[in-house]
C-alpha cells in the first residue's frame, strides 16, 4: 500500500514538472505585449540593512536606468548603519540623479514596512517601485516592469528572480533553488492558482492604490508583506501582473545555519499565507519520493528504475528551464540538484512544524493569521546580514 501510495506521487510528480517546465517555456517565449513607451516619473524604494555582496554595484545597476524621470529613496533605520557611505559614495558617483537618504524609526515588528512606509511618505512619484537591496539589474529594467500600469486594471507589477555570484556551496544550493525550484513553481502558481502574491525582487504600484489599502502600515506586524501586498491590491479587484522580466538577486558568500534559518522562514511564511496550498508542495520533491520508494521497496529493481527516472528528468527539466531564463549559475551545479532537492524537502517538514522565525537578528513567534508577535532579540552584526 506505502509503495502504490508513493508510486501514484511520483507520477503526479513527474507531471507536475513537465507542467512547470511548459509553463516556463511558454511564459518567456511569448512575446511581450507592453508598450514601453509608457513612462510615468517613478520612485524607486529601497529599504536597506547591512551591506550586501556587491553593494555598490547593485545599487548602481538603478542608477543607469534608461528612464526619462525618476528617484532613487534608500531607507535605513539606524544612521550608522555601515551601508550609509555606500549610499553616500552613489550621491557623488550619480550626481545627475536624485538620490535620497531617509533614516526612519520601525513603527512594526517588520523593518522592512516600516522602512517602506516612511520611504513612501518622502516619494515624489504616483507610480512606485519596490526592490529589496540586494537586487541587480539591467538599464531596460524600469521601461519593462512599469509599462504594464498602462492598462488600468492592472494594480500591481512583480518579477521573477535568479541568482548570480554564489561563493559558498550553500548560496550555490540557494541558486539551484531559485532559479530550477522556486522559478517555476511561481509558473504553476500563476496558472492554476490566484496570482495574488508579489515577490521582494521587484513590486510596481500606484501611490493611490497603495492609500486605498491603507498603506504600508497595514501590513507593519506581517512577515510575508509580499504576499500581503498582493492579496490586498487583488482585493481592491485589480490584477497582479507577472513580468517577463528576471531580476538579479546576488548572494555571494552564505552560512548553512543563515541559509536554513531564512529558508524555514520563507516555508513558514508560505504556510501561513497559503495552508491549503502548503501540503502540495509535496508534489515538487520529485527525487526525495523517489528515494523513500526505493527504500520502501527493499532496494528492488523498480524502485531503483524509478529512481533513476527522476533523476533524469528532473536534470533535464532544470537545465531546460535554466536555459530558457539565461541562469548559467544554476547550470553550473546542476550536479547538486539531488542535494538542494532533498535539503528542500527538509525544509518543507521544518517549515510546517513550527511558528518560532529568526529575522535579521532577531526572533520572533508567527501568528495563525501571518503576524508576527516579539520574542527575546538576538542582536547580529549588520555586516553578516543579507537583504532588508
Amino acid at each position: 500500500m506505502v509503495q502504490k501510495l508513493l508510486l501514484l506521487l511520483l507520477v503526479a510528480s513527474w507531471i507536475y514538472w513537465l507542467t512547470a517546465w511548459l509553463l516556463v517555456y511558454v511564459f518567456f517565449r511569448a512575446k511581450p505585449q507592453v508598450d514601453v513607451r509608457f513612462t510615468p516619473p517613478v520612485s524607486i524604494l529601497k529599504p536597506v540593512r547591512g551591506v550586501d555582496a556587491e553593494a555598490y554595484r547593485n545599487f548602481a545597476s538603478f542608477c543607469r536606468q534608461d528612464y526619462p524621470d525618476f528617484e532613487l529613496l534608500f531607507g535605513v533605520a539606524d544612521p550608522a548603519d555601515p551601508v550609509v557611505p555606500i549610499i553616500e559614495r552613489l550621491q557623488r558617483d550619480f550626481p545627475e540623479r536624485r538620490i535620497r537618504l531617509v533614516v526612519a524609526e520601525a513603527s512594526g515588528l517588520n523593518r522592512k514596512i516600516s522602512l517602506l512606509h516612511a520611504l513612501a511618505g518622502q516619494a515624489r512619484s504616483e507610480v512606485l517601485v519596490i526592490s529589496d537591496s540586494d537586487m541587480r539589474v539591467t538599464p531596460d529594467y524600469l521601461r519593462r516592469v512599469v509599462a504594464p500600469l498602462a492598462d488600468a486594471r492592472v494594480g500591481l507589477v512583480t518579477c521573477p528572480y535568479r541568482a548570480e555570484l554564489a561563493l559558498t556551496f550553500t548560496a550555490r544550493l540557494e541558486t539551484l533553488y531559485i532559479g530550477v525550484t522556486f522559478l517555476p513553481s511561481v509558473l504553476v502558481a500563476r496558472k492554476f492558482l490566484d496570482m495574488r502574491f508579489a515577490m521582494g525582487a521587484t513590486g510596481v504600484l500606484r501611490r493611490r492604490d497603495l492609500e486605498r489599502m491603507g498603506g504600508f502600515a497595514v501590513m507593519a506586524d506581517y512577515l510575508a508583506d509580499d504576499y500581503q501586498l498582493g492579496v490586498r491590491v487583488a482585493d481592491l479587484g485589480q490584477r497582479v501582473l507577472l513580468s517577463q522580466y528576471i531580476v538579479v538577486t546576488v548572494l555571494g558568500a552564505t552560512t548553512f545555519r543563515e541559509q536554513w534559518a531564512r529558508e524555514v522562514r520563507w516555508a513558514r511564511c508560505s504556510r501561513v499565507s497559503r495552508p491549503r496550498e502548503y501540503p502540495g508542495l509535496l508534489l515538487s520533491f520529485t527525487i526525495p519520493l523517489a528515494i523513500l520508494l526505493l527504500v520502501a521497496s527493499g532496494l528492488a529493481p523498480l524502485g531503483w528504475q524509478v529512481l533513476i527516472i527522476s533523476l533524469m528528468l528532473r536534470w533535464l527539466m532544470a537545465w531546460s528551464v535554466a536555459g530558457i531564463t539565461g541562469d548559467h549559475e544554476s547550470l553550473r551545479w546542476l550536479i547538486w540538484l539531488p542535494v538542494r532537492d532533498m535539503l528542500t524537502a527538509l525544509v518543507w517538514v521544518a517549515g510546517g512544524l513550527g511558528r518560532r522565525v529568526a529575522w535579521r537578528g532577531e526572533e520572533f513567534a508567527l501568528q495563525p493569521d501571518g503576524r508576527l508577535a516579539a520574542l527575546s532579540p538576538t542582536r547580529v552584526p549588520l555586516t553578516e546580514e543579507r537583504g532588508a
